[in-house]
């Protein structure tokens, strides 16, 4: 029995050391699978930090990215794009490679005030630009007499508003004649514009880019500067010619004690018409210079697309420039209307009048600007086929004849 006893304890024995065996190493795997799991956390946080490309391409790479896993690096690859635009954005270099001083950035109407410092190479610098609306706010609208006996009635800003005389867009400024009613012989003409800046230059230089210029039979158009006292203060026509025949002609119009050099003797494009400037003599027909360009008036000028008329006034010589729409010789600074110009690089005038034969610091004072278009008058009335009377009767009875009789402007500067 004892034995028995033995050979039962001995047998549960071996049979407890055995199920140990067995289960022991299963319960060591499901530890193994718990640390596995518990490790991942380790990786992930070593592997999102790196995206080499995150780090190089932006300087601080966004936290939610190193936060959310291994998914993020293509988020994060991404998400850099940022630094394109900080390297493009300097670089306007239209503006800051065609003239020191930003280019295209006064705005529309703006004046000197505005105008960033002075550039370098600029040997003037803006002081008043008219662009649209701008021209409202710098100009008055004149409703006297017509000096030069045209046959026209010159309207107020309302009144040229109200009828379509007068109208702007983002870059235009529109005057014209009525070109739609007949006029009544009793009354003082056709209704038309002529504006006047309310400011005065001297030494200057100013730049106008023109689209369209009043053309067709009758019309007088004018783009000049005058001062008070006339002509005792003088007059300079920049723009000016009649019943649509070119080229243009530029003027002076002074006191006695004027006169400029003849053919050849001056460094000019043009050709001298008349010589004496006084206007009491000659009918006041000014000592001018004819432009060498057929595209420089009227309909030529319009059908070329216009262009760009400068002018630069100092008290020993007094300049007048033409470059056609498609001339490939337009300084660049002239085409940009930029805020700091040097008209020493223009090359050639198409005009020069000198101070050899004429004192212009006595002979010119302070000088407004004036844009008008008058019709028949002094010189359009005497020239019109037919003459005066005829002239008046085109104007009267012919409201269609003026579709073409504009101005349409794009931009006005004045340097100083």
């Amino acid at each position: 029995m004892v034995q028995a006893l033995k050979t039962i304890v001995l047998v549960a024995g071996m049979l407890g050391a055995v199920s140990a065996s067995r289960t022991s190493p299963r319960n060591k795997m499901k530890v193994a699978k718990r640390s596995c799991s518990t490790l991942p956390p380790a990786p992930t946080s070593t592997e999102a930090p790196p995206p080499p490309p995150t780090t190089t391409e932006a300087p601080p790479p966004p936290p939610p990215s190193t936060t959310e896993a291994p998914p993020p690096p293509p988020t994060t690859t991404v998400a850099p794009p940022p630094p394109p635009p900080t390297t493009e954005a300097p670089p306007p270099p239209p503006p800051t490679t065609e003239a020191p001083p930003p280019a295209e950035t006064p705005a529309p109407g703006g004046g000197g005030e505005s105008a960033p410092p002075p550039a370098p190479a600029g040997k003037y610098n803006v002081q008043d630009k008219w662009i649209g609306d701008g021209f409202y706010g710098g100009f008055d609208f004149n409703t006297f007499d017509d000096p030069t006996h045209g046959r026209v009635n010159y309207v107020d800003q309302a009144t040229a508003q109200s009828q379509n005389l007068s109208y702007t867009g983002p870059d235009s400024f529109v005057m014209r004649a009525d070109s739609v009613n007949n006029v009544d012989p009793a009354s003082r003409g056709r209704n038309s514009v002529r504006i006047t800046s309310k400011n005065f230059y001297t030494t200057h230089v100013l730049v106008a880019d023109i689209r369209h210029m009043p053309a067709g039979p009758s019309t007088w158009p004018a783009l000049w500067e005058f001062g008070n006292n006339w002509p005792n203060e003088g007059e300079l026509d920049i723009i000016e010619g009649a019943n649509d025949v070119g080229p243009n002609l530029s003027s002076l119009h002074t006191s006695p004690g004027c006169t400029q050099p003849g053919p050849g003797a001056r460094d000019m494009k043009g050709q001298p018409a008349n010589l004496d400037c006084d206007a009491n003599v000659a009918g006041n027909t000014g000592c001018g210079v004819n432009s060498d360009s057929p595209e420089s008036f009227g309909s030529a000028f319009n059908g070329a697309g216009g262009g760009w008329y400068a002018v630069e006034r100092t008290d020993n010589y007094m300049k007048v420039w033409f470059w056609g729409r498609n001339d490939g010789g337009v300084p660049q600074e002239v085409r940009d209307g930029v805020d700091g110009v040097n008209p020493d690089s223009w090359g050639q005038p198409t005009v020069l009048f000198t101070s050899d034969q004429c004192p212009l610091h006595d002979k010119f004072g302070p000088n407004q600007i004036v844009i008008n278009l008058t019709l028949c008058g002094d010189w359009a009335g005497n020239t019109y086929p037919g003459g005066m009377g005829a002239c008046v009767d085109f104007v009267n009875n012919n409201p269609g004849g003026f579709g073409e009789a504009f101005w349409d402007i794009a931009r006005l500067q004045v340097y100083v």
